[in-house]
């Protein structure tokens, strides 16, 4: 309608041009408003693409390039005034109306999945940083018998074992400032984890064992990996809070998660399509899992697209939402401790749930060594006299006094 407007406004001006009849004068300035008007709106549909596509708003970047080719039509139309202004005004209103609805109708399924908590990485791991005030990190019951002062091991590992090697600091390493980001002491996540130990940035790491990737990245840097058992961990399959469904057997489990089975009414729970979450490659659980479900073929994750900082668009494994149906899997601890949300419930696993109990009896199917993990040529002495520390008395009261189970 503007486009219209600007055209009656170059009319008015052009009634008085002598020398050449108006209605070519008319069909001129047509012309010229409709291809000013059709450069204008590719620019801004244009730039509006490009906004859109950093974002990864890909509804909004179909919505964009819908209405261009809708307008390129429109446009003409309305300066040409093929149909009367009446008609042309209720097709402009009829878009307005198309683009108004697509858009409410699109941010309230956002708002519908933006009310389902993202449950599973959102832990502060200040609160347990060894010597903060207040710090969830446990304290042995007696003074340490080993005492470090000098060549402190550097460590890091996976966020659900971030609270039981802070308790190890907590006993062993003198008093100071270990920011889990930035010290001595510090938690990369578990594929961080294992690039620090094997590039040389990290003594000590605590993780689960390495992924087939993780093992042929040290075996290119011509780096042998020692891994020492500390203690051991169940893995778990988790979900709504409110879904009936308390058990899955191993083989259910399994259908899942290679897509035979799709809906929840098939393993006794309603009728609903099962959202089946997985973890980023060479992270612990997502390791894990792919050992659970060796032998059987993994469906593709759920993806989300993410900006690499100021590189490429990637994918990734989509973040675990808590949507009614979905279903995700981690470790006993981090879900129930460090998370520690009453939305989600643990799922037993052919009949049993994992505590603390199945997992020493070794009754819960899915149970799982965590390691402290370190360079066989490691030359720094302090490093052999930690791992001996924590498979003494002291370190494997400090594992199970965190959580976890001590190793046997």
């Amino acid at each position: 309608m503007l486009s219209h407007y600007f055209f009656l406004h170059l009319y008015s001006k052009a009634s008085n041009t002598n020398g050449m009849k108006k209605s070519t004068v008319y069909t001129i300035i047509r012309i010229i408003a409709t291809i000013a008007a059709i450069i204008v709106l590719s620019c801004s549909c244009f730039f509006l693409i490009i906004f859109f596509g950093l974002g990864q708003e890909d509804f909004y970047m179909c919505l964009v390039a819908a209405c261009y080719f809708l307008l390129l039509a429109l446009i003409p139309v309305s300066i040409f005034r093929v149909f009367r202004f009446r008609t042309t005004r209720r097709l402009w209103l009829l878009l307005l109306g198309i683009i108004i609805l697509s858009i409410a109708t699109k941010e309230s399924i956002r708002a519908y999945h933006n009310s389902f908590e993202r449950i599973d990485y959102d832990v502060n791991l200040i609160t347990y940083e060894p010597f903060r005030e207040n710090t969830r990190a446990v304290d042995l019951d007696t003074v340490s018998v080993l005492k470090l002062d000098t060549l402190l091991p550097r460590l890091d590992g996976a966020t659900s074992f971030y609270p039981v090697y802070a308790a190890f600091v907590r006993a062993v390493y003198p008093p100071g400032d270990y920011s889990y980001i930035y010290s001595t002491v510090v938690c990369n996540t578990t594929p961080g984890a294992y690039n620090a130990l094997i590039e040389g940035n990290a003594d000590i790491i605590f993780v689960l064992h390495p992924s087939k990737q993780q093992l042929e990245y040290a075996q290119e840097c011509n780096v042998e990996m020692k891994l020492t058992p500390i203690g051991r961990e169940a893995f778990v399959f988790f979900v709504n809070s409110k879904n009936p469904v308390n058990n899955l057997s191993t083989t259910q489990l399994k259908g899942i998660y290679s897509g035979k089975i799709e809906n929840w009414r098939d393993v006794d729970g309603k009728n609903s399509t099962i959202k089946a979450f997985q973890r980023n490659e060479n992270s612990g659980s997502q390791t894990a899992f792919l050992q659970f479900m060796e032998g059987t073929e993994v469906m593709e994750a759920q993806q989300t697209h993410i900006i690499h900082g100021m590189g490429p668009i990637i994918q990734r494994a989509a973040d675990y939402k808590n949507y009614p149906s979905a279903i995700g899997y981690s470790f006993r601890f981090y879900v129930d401790k460090m998370v520690g949300n009453g939305d989600i419930k643990l799922l037993s696993v052919d009949g049993i749930y994992p505590d603390k109990q199945t997992i020493e009896d070794g009754s819960y199917p899915l149970v799982a060594d965590f390691y402290a993990i370190t360079r066989a040529n490691e030359t720094n002495p302090h490093v052999q006299q930690l791992l001996d520390w924590i498979l003494s008395e002291q370190g494997q009261s400090l594992v199970e006094k965190t959580g976890y189970n001590r190793i046997e």
